[in-house]
């Protein structure tokens, strides 16, 4: 199954995508889809009338969420970012996902411009996966993980580098590099869609981000080092987690410019457009403004 938030003569409507229309379903926003539902989704009821993609707002699948956590689980990007600054990976890495609080209130939709912040002069994009919890819980075992799991989304996790340089020498952060805009893709694909490319609770998916109709990195999310079950478990551990919380993946490996000689491939400007393709997953396409 494949939901969706969209908007419909200035209303906003849960759907589900099937067959390129948009079926609207009984609840107003999928918050209260995934709230109610979680994760038996035969609850849900399509109303007969359709309408085709095209005359529709797409929105972010998950509009508003409840809250949001990235993690940081890729080790290729790990270690590129820190030997570009003459680090090693610090051991602990190894020993448990991390993650950061982002902000749940700056989520942009699919095809939405984002606005470059005025005191950055690095502005990156992040290409990650992440997964939409469907169903409450609290010290989830890894075992259990992907039962509170409702489905995927591609995930852009925007970020003004220069900005999170200073902040990370202080020993907090990343914060404010990455207060202002998350982009998160239109379709949310439901766990059961995707059990065909499931191995050792990893999605093999590609992934690619294009800037400018150029693709600039990219990879297969099966290369991640900690699973989404294991981010389940770190994050509910002594905490809940509730139908609507979002969890990034974190970037994959050369999925972000940080990572690149930024002589040859320079920090975002006004009027660059970032797109990004995982596959199953669908796209996403932002102009910068």
């Amino acid at each position: 199954m494949r939901l969706c938030s969209f908007r419909h003569h200035h209303k906003e409507h849960a759907g589900v995508i099937e067959g390129g229309r948009v079926y609207p379903t009984q609840f107003h926003s999928i918050i209260t889809l995934l709230e109610t539902c979680q994760n038996h989704f035969s609850k849900i009821e399509t109303k007969s009338e359709s309408y085709a993609l095209n005359e529709v707002e797409l929105l972010a699948c998950v509009p508003r969420p409840k809250s949001l956590r990235d993690f940081y689980a890729f080790e290729a990007h790990v270690q590129n970012a820190r030997r570009k600054r003459g680090l090693d990976v610090p051991p602990e890495w190894y020993d448990f996902p991390v993650f950061y609080f982002s902000n749940h209130h700056a989520i942009v939709p699919p095809f939405g411009e984002v606005k470059k912040p005025s005191d950055t002069a690095m502005l990156d994009y992040e290409l990650e996966l992440a997964c939409v919890i469907g169903k409450d819980g609290i010290d989830i075992s890894r075992k259990n993980a992907l039962h509170h799991i409702a489905g995927y989304c591609i995930m852009n996790d925007w970020s003004a580098r220069d900005i999170q340089m200073c902040e990370v020498k202080v020993g907090l952060g990343p914060a404010k590099a990455k207060d202002f805009a998350t982009t998160l893709g239109g379709e949310l694909v439901t766990h059961d869609e995707l059990a065909d490319v499931f191995a050792n609770d990893r999605l093999n998916l590609e992934m690619d981000v294009f800037v400018n109709g150029k693709r600039l990195g990219g990879g297969n999310f099966k290369s991640i080092h900690f699973s989404f079950a294991e981010m389940i478990e770190r994050a509910s551990k002594n905490a809940w987690l509730y139908a609507g919380d979002v969890i990034g993946s974190g970037t994959v490996g050369t999925g972000c410019l940080f990572e690149l000689d930024n002589d040859q491939f320079p920090y975002l400007n006004v009027g660059d457009t970032v797109e990004m393709r995982i596959e199953r997953l669908g796209v996403i396409r932002n102009k910068i403004a």
